[in-house]
């Protein structure tokens, strides 16, 4: 019998809750702005969900567990690029003060771009820390990437392993805060991803959406 069988899976449906708003927030964003054709997000998508399913309807957790890491790695760097173009049309029509985009249109599109950074950024800190949420929760010897408060307090059980609410949490932060706040990178992966996140949350709200507010008050 295979190890994994024995192993606590950690349940999926937050995750496939997010990848459903996701796709949401790109259907909504203009198709100007999109950086991908309409049919790739989803069918990524449906590659995440799809291995996410298995694993509650099969024994052969291993090989679904492989498929749905290649998978959660392709959503996250296909979407994370989709947004950083999707920013950097918004920056020149900004620039050249294009009249295809009003202020409220502007401003709708910062919002959805914040909120998926967000949500795409909890998936990759999910992915990322001490190998995967079944490594986490079945304490695998792994290096954490993130210090939580539950470990740095030694309150740390096998019911109190990080979950996907907690990353989601992290990334939350690191988009309003800009920086650490309860829970402390320890790797230089994470300390990367936190910072592109902070990043693109900067330039989304400063930049985008004071831009937008700016031409809805004139």
């Amino acid at each position: 019998m295979s190890q994994l069988r024995k192993m606590h899976i950690e349940p999926r449906w937050p995750v496939v809750l997010t990848i459903a708003i996701v796709l949401s927030l790109i259907a909504l964003l203009p198709n100007r702005v999109r950086a991908f054709p309409n049919w790739v997000p989803p069918l990524v998508a449906l590659a995440m969900i799809v291995p996410m399913t298995a694993l509650s309807l099969t024994t052969a957790q291993e090989r679904w567990l492989r498929i749905e890491k290649i998978a959660t790695t392709l959503f996250f760097v296909i979407v994370g690029f989709g947004m950083a173009r999707i920013l950097t049309e918004l920056l020149i029509k900004m620039v050249y003060r294009s009249g295809e985009i009003t202020g409220l249109r502007l401003l709708a599109s910062s919002i959805a771009l914040w909120v998926e950074n967000v949500l795409v950024f909890s998936l990759g800190y999910w992915r990322t820390d001490r190998g995967g949420p079944e490594a986490r929760a079945n304490h695998m010897s792994r290096k954490p990437d993130w210090l939580f408060p539950q470990a740095g307090s030694g309150r740390e059980s096998e019911d109190s392993a990080p979950t996907f609410v907690d990353y989601l949490f992290l990334s939350f932060c690191t988009a309003t805060a800009f920086s650490p706040t309860a829970t402390l990178p320890l790797t230089t992966r994470a300390k990367l991803l936190m910072m592109l996140e902070s990043m693109v949350s900067l330039v989304t709200i400063v930049a985008v959406a004071a831009r937008a507010i700016n031409i809805l008050g004139s």
